[in-house]
């Protein structure tokens, strides 16, 4: 049977959390077809080193998120095509919510809210504003866990390859030939990782900054200075 969804996870040295998020995608198969594409921008390799069994396309290929998301939508079987970062895992029931979005011919893919996989209240305050962000602008992030229908996500050319904001530019292109993106009623769990290394005040801002200055023209590869 031809896979319905494709789930590309890009990694980087994820060699920790990889066989936790593959575990945790095998319950979508019961919902869904599914197939699963991991794509190692590390020259050695070693994330796709750490998969313990069997069931993954392997891919290793030029570092970059965007570039890695496309070798792996390349090798993908599915008519949709779902891009998920390695500490975030998709709810239960995201299997039966791709399928009834994506039934619409009107719709050419869409994404989930966002919940932080931490108690601290701050954490409420960032969920809530990227989820009325989201919404409001029709432009989810790549922590969202975007979807898109195969056939527009080749029709677009896929993501450029920009140092960074490839997810938000994907969306732009996406808004600007008129594709309508839906929201699944559910909500992916990131880890907290990347704001408690660096400081929650600190990554909240910068990544606000970031994006409103890549809205505002500046180039991917300036803004690539101030994001580690």
């Amino acid at each position: 049977m031809r896979p319905v969804l494709s789930v590309i996870i890009p990694v980087l040295r994820e060699g920790a959390v990889i066989n936790d998020v593959i575990s945790h995608l095998k319950t979508l198969e019961e919902e869904l077809p599914t197939e699963v594409i991991v794509a190692d921008g590390a020259p050695a390799g070693d994330t796709l080193s750490a998969i313990a069994g069997e069931g993954v396309k392997k891919i290793r290929c030029a570092p970059g998120r965007g570039a890695q998301m496309n070798a792996g939508a390349a090798e993908a079987s599915g008519e949709i095509l779902l891009f998920l970062h390695a500490d975030t895992k998709l709810p239960a029931c995201a299997g039966r919510r791709i399928a009834a979005l994506c039934d619409d011919p009107a719709i050419a893919g869409g994404a989930f809210d966002l919940l932080i996989d931490s108690p601290r209240p701050v954490f409420r305050v960032i969920e809530k504003a990227a989820s009325l962000r989201s919404r409001a602008t029709r432009i989810p992030y790549g922590d969202q866990a975007v979807f898109i229908k195969a056939g527009v996500f080749h029709s677009i050319g896929g993501f450029r390859p920009l140092a960074i904001m490839e997810d938000i530019d994907l969306m732009q292109r996406l808004k600007r030939r008129g594709y309508r993106l839906r929201f699944a009623d559910a909500a992916v769990r990131t880890s907290p990782r990347r704001w408690e290394k660096e400081g929650v005040l600190y990554t909240t801002l910068r990544n606000w900054l970031l994006s409103t200055f890549f809205y505002l023209g500046a180039s991917p590869d300036r803004l690539k200075r101030y994001y580690r």
